[in-house]
């Protein structure tokens, strides 16, 4: 029987997933790409295959998966399937280089950014910025790994030369211009079926990652998302948000065959916007959708549910 194939290495950031397909009564089986192993000569099952691979998945002890979802999503691909955020995403999703060129193509404008390996690459790099902030992160991570915010080239020194420093997993370390947001809130934009859901404002006064789903809320102490309290949730949709932005995410989307993501943007003093992440394997805050009554697994699991059924009248 056709089904939906789950990709992924994080159950916990999946099963939202799962469950919102058990209440569509949706078929599925779990691909859990940790390790494994393909044999190319196999013909692999009629369905729907959805990647949810993590540029984070290192940091679960997962350092390969990418590698091997990447062999998976290309046999796959080779056979004609329907694969839902394929290899050309994967590629973007573990690397904010491509993405960042990939946005600067359709007229996007991103941070300043320049790209070093090596200690004293960045020290080298670091010259760019000085007189300014500027941040470093990771060119392969994932709910802000990485991201560190410096006010001089000697403070960054201080930290590349410290048991601190983190060498980022491929090698490559950005530093870019810091884009302060007077009101210390990042917006982070949702698409499914490479259409836009909804925005969601996040608040950045408590640090850079930014993860929303709830599983982050267990895991990662710089990670809230928005605990009941008498403080302003963490995350909160931005209700009627529009903006020419939007159309220009859709093409990029539509471009590179990406379906579902979540794309990041700030907004400096002036109201000038600056994108600087492209979150393919996008999560949801379930408090904020809860006020507004906007759910993205749900979306996700339709979308996944209709693309099943295509290929079930192509079967037949």
């Amino acid at each position: 029987m056709s089904k939906i194939y789950v990709l992924h290495e994080n159950k916990e950031w999946t099963d939202h997933l799962t469950k919102r397909l058990e209440e569509l009564n949706l078929p599925y089986e779990e691909w859990h790409l940790d390790k494994g192993t393909v044999d190319l000569a196999s013909v692999p099952p009629e369905g729907v295959f959805y990647s949810r691979m993590s540029a984070s998945s290192h940091t679960r002890g997962h350092r390969f998966a990418p590698e091997l979802t990447s062999a998976v999503l290309t046999w796959l691909e080779q056979h004609g399937r329907t694969v839902i955020n394929g290899s050309r995403v994967l590629q973007l999703e573990v690397s904010k280089v491509l993405q960042y060129l990939e946005l600067e193509k359709f007229g996007i404008e991103t941070p300043r950014t320049v790209i070093a390996v090596g200690k004293d690459e960045i020290l080298n790099a670091a010259e760019n910025f000085r007189g300014k902030k500027f941040i470093t992160k990771h060119n392969r991570a994932g709910k802000g790994l990485g991201v560190r915010l410096f006010d001089s080239v000697e403070a960054l020194q201080r930290y590349v030369e410290s048991e601190e420093f983190e060498e980022p997993v491929d090698g490559i370390t950005l530093l870019q211009d810091y884009i302060e947001s007077p009101e210390s809130y990042i917006t982070r934009c949702e698409f499914v079926g490479g259409k836009f859901l909804y925005a969601v404002r996040v608040d950045t006064s408590e640090g850079f990652e930014l993860c929303p789903a709830d599983a982050c809320s267990i895991e990662d102490a710089f990670c809230p998302v928005g605990e009941e309290s008498e403080a302003p949730a963490k995350f909160k949709v931005r209700e009627g948000f529009d903006h020419p932005i939007i159309d220009k995410y859709e093409k990029l989307l539509q471009a590179n065959g990406i379906q579902i993501a979540g794309i990041e943007f700030i907004e400096d003093k002036d109201g000038k916007i600056y994108t600087y992440d492209i979150n393919t394997n996008t999560n949801y805050n379930s408090d904020a959708e809860a006020v507004s009554g906007k759910y993205g697994m749900l979306e996700v699991a339709k979308f996944l549910g209709k693309e099943l059924e295509k290929t079930a009248v192509v079967v037949n």
